[in-house]
């Protein structure tokens, strides 16, 4: 039999995940006086000493591209992609699931995109509308006073618009739109779309010690001044500075441990350097790993209180896996923006303006062909394009080399922008997440196989979303570059491919249809709690990460009050 090593001491919790969710667990448990234990699958990182922010692409091979071991480009903190060595996943026939996973402390919010939108009153009660998928056990009511603590401690810039279903936060100032920015707005006033500041967790203002942005515009390197948000520098240090959190990295978690009384006792990982498993104990245990590594903890976590796996007693662990709907890349030529001499585009690294969603009300008279919202994402400029932004390009330079192909280059640099959706899905029996029996990673444990579909749903959305752009890019002036039609549904993502996943645990007022109660705890294991994007019963077209820390918190509140209660 392989060594175990059995830690003696026990912890008040567990965390397992040091990301969105589990940086907010650390951060509300140890406030609270918990001495808490975190694993994270990955190493260590330290945006201060590590990030590569200030670096030039000739500083790094080939100029940063991506490669095998750096999948995101060279200068992307930590480790982590699709496909990551000795951590396979499967697909099933016909499904073409796509699961980014992320291996440094910090988890995925070292290099995400910092779009932090309030889920709102509908999103919460989506089936109460229309009668397709499921209410939250919740209320926006519910979870709007953590919304508020969260935008107030990670900071959140913004501004207040009273629109419907978009809910206001606790903002500090945007960023003035740059030019290119102010022609898009132009043209959706034109068409009655609403175009205001967006929402990201970049500090225009100093917080708490943290510097605002300076404008260098490299946030997906992970920010060595913390004036973006990610857990490593804004959640684990405070959390690290009460000396009521040790964090341990390269544990990849295997299952969780359960007692005879079927309550969860501690969790085994692998020791990724030694390769031996370790068992640590914790009065309660908190899934953090993100949404499908949690689920999958949950179906290893196989005993004899729980066969099925844990908290899967109603067999609903990994049921209604959801992702956002995604249709990028559709691309415009601005021929105004030609010729445009050098001038300030300072920025933060992502978009200044964006557009919620606005059709409300032709949505609830059935007038559009799908049921949920979507809003809009944008991006160009004069900074360094990305590949698809000179799309088509060769058609505009006329041919040439030399001098003629550099002139051609400058005439038409910062005159092209780029355009996509981010929508609801709805969550349906086709798509879930399961233990392949047939495969392990290179530490034995079982992976997850995903059944994933689109319905005709979210197809039919992404072809209203690829119309909406065409319109915006006709009435600016532009001239659009890209085409998507039917034979490829609209040019719709693969499934997992926003990296959104949220709902493979989802919680719910009645055990016998969901996993977690509303406060994310365990129906069948009550020191069992999940703070991740598993619980969600929907998926609006709001990134999730800040509903997820919102969540977050206020389980972790609830977790630290049934302690003391001695609930749990």
């Amino acid at each position: 039999m392989p060594e175990v090593i059995r830690s003696p001491k026990v912890y008040d919790a567990v965390i397992v995940g040091s990301g969105a969710g589990g940086g907010i667990a650390a951060y509300v448990l140890t406030k609270a006086g918990a001495k808490c234990l975190m694993l994270e699958a990955g190493d260590w990182w330290d945006t201060a000493k590590q990030s590569t922010m200030f670096k030039w692409p000739y500083e790094a091979p080939h100029r940063g591209a991506p490669t095998p071991q750096k999948p995101n480009g060279y200068f992307d903190p930590g480790y982590g992609g699709w496909h990551i060595p000795g951590e396979p996943y499967t697909s099933a026939p016909g499904s073409d699931w796509r699961w980014w996973r992320t291996r440094a402390l910090g988890g995925r919010t070292n290099h995400w995109g910092r779009i932090s939108l309030r889920m709102g009153p509908y999103d919460f009660k989506p089936y109460s509308r229309d009668g397709k998928g499921f209410d939250w056990p919740i209320s926006y009511e519910d979870l709007a006073p953590y919304y508020d603590k969260t935008e107030e401690l990670i900071g959140v810039f913004g501004s207040a618009e009273g629109l419907e279903n978009t809910p206001d936060g606790k903002f500090q100032p945007p960023p003035r739109p740059r030019c290119h920015e102010l022609v898009i707005q132009k043209a959706c006033r034109k068409l009655n779309i609403p175009c205001i500041p967006s929402r990201l967790s970049i500090l225009t203002q100093p917080l708490n010690g943290r510097p605002h942005c300076h404008y260098c515009g490299q946030c997906g390197r992970s920010c060595a001044t913390s004036s973006n948000f990610s857990s490593s520098t804004v959640l684990i240090p405070p959390a690290m500075a009460t000396g009521n959190l040790k964090v341990i990295c390269n544990a990849m978690a295997r299952e969780v441990l359960v007692g005879k009384d079927g309550l969860a006792k501690g969790v085994s990982y692998i020791d990724k350097k030694t390769r031996k498993e370790v068992q640590v104990r914790g009065k309660i245990v908190v899934l953090a790993a993100s949404c499908c590594e949690s689920a999958r903890l949950l179906l290893n976590s196989k005993s004899p209180t729980h066969p099925d796996g844990l908290g899967n007693s109603a067999g609903m662990v990994g049921k209604y896996l959801m992702d956002t709907v995604g249709a990028d890349g559709s691309v415009g030529f601005f021929p105004d923006m030609q010729d445009l001499p050098p001038h300030n585009e300072d920025g933060v690294g992502g978009m200044h303006l964006y557009m919620p969603w606005w059709n409300y009300q032709k949505q609830f008279r059935h007038e559009l062909p799908f049921s949920r919202g979507y809003h809009i994402e944008f991006g160009g400029g004069r900074g360094m394009p990305s590949p698809h932004m000179f799309s088509g390009s060769h058609r505009l330079l006329g041919g040439g080399y030399g001098l003629e192909l550099k002139r051609g280059c400058r005439k038409i640099y910062g005159a092209f922008m780029s355009f996509s959706c981010r929508g609801e899905m709805i969550p349906n029996e086709d798509s879930y997440c399961e233990i392949d029996k047939n495969v392990v990673d290179e530490w034995g444990i079982p992976v997850l196989k995903f059944h994933f579909k689109w319905s005709e749903e979210e197809i039919q959305m992404a072809k209203h979303a690829r119309e909406t752009f065409r319109e915006i890019i006709l009435t600016a002036g532009g001239v659009p570059l890209e085409t998507f039609g039917p034979e490829d549904n609209w040019g719709i993502s693969k499934g997992g491919e926003i990296i959104h996943e949220v709902g493979a645990a989802r919680m719910g007022a009645d055990r016998s249809t969901s996993v977690l109660n509303p406060y994310c705890q365990a129906w069948d294991c009550k020191n069992l709690f999940i703070t991740d994007g598993a619980p969600f019963v929907s998926n609006a077209d709001k990134n999730p990460t800040l509903s997820i820390m919102a969540l977050a918190w206020r389980t972790s509140e609830y977790a630290a009050d049934q302690v003391k209660k001695l609930n749990v």
